[in-house]
């Protein structure tokens, strides 16, 4: 870890809480390879960067976040955006064709180069934290995981063109409703979508960067939109962009070499957020997918935050036409500065809502964190008949073997209840069809 990953790592110590800490105790939250001497400089530099604040003097001397608002949340775009937005919404016949540019990422040097000014990430990490770094990865991901799943599913969507209300997404997730009048495309988009959430959140403990999650990603979000040859895999042929005079790369072996750059880098990236911007840019710009590259981008940005307890980018409030200009900026400028406020200005948003979320409805703990074992067994009961005394034997042995001690009590109470309530709606994500949850209807009727 360099210099500059360390000073942001003794941030993110004092940060994890509002209360003020010693020296001392900051060494020992820090843990092996951090010395006093280097403590005390990067200590005085945070201070006077106005990142920190110091209380008391001499030995009394402690430390304490100072807690930021990023001040222009009433629009997405500053002036300086703006005018940048404006060099490509002239027509297409006045703008030069652009080729992709290595020098663009060539020139970054992971946890050395930085999109994100370092006060922009300690507001958006101070924003987005949620749990102890030692909580396991993805646990707030699936705290508000129906709600993450409904947002980022339909805005995702919604910026590619899909027609599907909030209130339709949310039934088509929740419930397997499809709306009337829309293209099956759409329905196929928005279930993609819930498959590639589904599995971030699901891997979250062991997910890493690399081209078999990104891969992984684009086959989940293309699945039944793309012939099956040209999902998670590079293409072959040649693609272009919409409203842009950007000429992405043709050649399949030349993708796939700077693919495996782009991952590369972005594996080595440290800041969650960083990393999350890094990986929306280039994923975007490569073009390296026959289609679905801007999705798999977004998906993919939602990796570190997922597995650092962030709360997640689910794309909030930004108008379709926004983000097409802010990536049109990237394709033909490599100008990341409107994606960037874009990004900041929708997290923000994203962060008050999903406060407001937790507070409101709060959270079953036990059904959130057990979601896929209490799945699991409802499973097993209605393919293999379970009932009566089986069902509960069956339960009694089970149970002990997924869930802690402590959690079983409850774990018990929310899976007898979803068995009461167990119906056609709700079954999507079980693995089971409504005829064989009707052949366990009728054998607990005999």
């Amino acid at each position: 870890m360099d210099l500059q990953s360390k000073k942001m790592a003794v941030l993110r110590q004092i940060s994890q809480g509002m209360e003020s800490y010693s020296l001392k105790e900051i060494l020992v939250k820090l843990g092996e390879g951090y010395s006093e001497r280097s403590l005390r400089r990067w200590l005085a530099d945070l201070v006077q960067e106005g990142l920190i604040e110091q209380l008391g003097a001499k030995k009394a001397t402690r430390y304490k976040a100072v807690y930021y608002k990023i001040d222009h949340l009433g629009k997405c775009f500053s002036v300086e955006s703006e005018d940048i937005l404006k060099q490509i919404r002239t027509p297409l016949y006045e703008r030069m064709p652009m080729i992709y540019r290595d020098e663009w990422i060539e020139a970054y040097e992971p946890n050395k180069s930085f999109y994100i000014p370092l006060e922009l990430r300690l507001q958006l990490f101070q924003a987005g934290r949620r749990l102890k770094l030692d909580d396991l990865a993805g646990t707030y991901a699936r705290q508000i995981y129906n709600r993450l799943l409904i947002d980022l599913s339909y805005n995702s969507s919604r910026l590619e063109g899909n027609t599907y209300s909030l209130i339709d997404t949310q039934k088509l997730l929740l419930e397997g409703a499809s709306a009337e009048g829309k293209l099956n495309d759409e329905k196929i988009m928005i279930l993609n979508h819930k498959e590639a959430i589904r599995y971030l959140v699901d891997t979250a403990p062991k997910l890493v960067v690399s081209d078999q999650t990104i891969y992984t990603i684009h086959y989940l979000l293309a699945d039944g939109l793309l012939e099956s040859h040209d999902t998670g895999c590079v293409r072959n042929q040649a693609v272009r962009v919409g409203g842009s005079v950007y000429i992405p790369f043709e050649d399949s072996k030349q993708l796939l070499v700077r693919l495996n750059r782009v991952i590369e880098k972005a594996a080595q990236i440290q800041d969650p957020y960083e990393q999350s911007l890094f990986l929306l840019i280039h994923i975007s710009y490569l073009q390296a997918f026959l289609d679905v590259n801007k999705r798999t981008a977004r998906l993919s940005a939602n990796i570190p935050l997922i597995k650092n307890n962030l709360v997640p980018l689910s794309f909030n409030d930004i108008e379709r036409e926004d983000y097409n200009g802010a990536m049109i900026a990237i394709y033909e400028l490599q100008d990341m500065r409107p994606l960037l406020e874009l990004y900041i200005f929708s997290y923000m948003r994203t962060c008050k809502i999903y406060d407001l979320t937790i507070k409101s409805v709060g959270y079953d703990e036990v059904r959130v964190r057990y979601r896929q074992q209490r799945r699991a067994i409802i499973r097993e009961i209605i393919l293999h008949h379970k009932i009566g005394k089986a069902l509960h034997t069956y339960i009694q042995n089970e149970v002990p073997k997924l869930v802690k001690k402590e959690d079983q009590e409850a774990f018990i109470q929310d899976l007898m209840e979803d068995l009461k309530e167990i119906n056609p709606n709700r079954i999507v994500g079980l693995g089971i069809t409504e005829k064989e949850l009707e052949s366990w209807n009728r054998a607990q009727s005999l």
